[in-house]
């Protein structure tokens, strides 16, 4: 039996509660690193984190548990999540 690659996948988040001003954005560079899962995060004016994330299902899903709690000192309240479509083309590392 060939082994079928697995399918990538998106999500989108944004996050709840005391993220910034405490390394979330590092962090979660950091972490996503480790997963080998590639998108992008940024602080919004109105206090939250917004992350948007791309790989294999395992991956990505490791990614927004570690979210729930986030670095020491972040506290996180709630996550709004949204699935994106994926458009086909490069995968970037993970920006903030």
């Amino acid at each position: 039996m060939e082994n079928q690659p697995t399918a990538s996948i998106c999500r989108h988040l944004i996050i709840h509660g005391r993220v910034q001003g405490v390394w979330y954005r590092a962090s979660t560079q950091k972490q996503a690193a480790h997963l080998g899962v590639s998108g992008w995060v940024k602080n919004r004016p109105d206090g939250t984190v917004e992350v948007q994330v791309t790989g294999r299902p395992e991956n990505v899903a490791a990614l927004i548990d570690w979210c729930h709690q986030g670095p020491p000192g972040a506290h996180v309240e709630r996550i709004e999540m949204a699935i994106f479509a994926l458009t086909v083309g490069e995968v970037l590392p993970f920006l903030q």
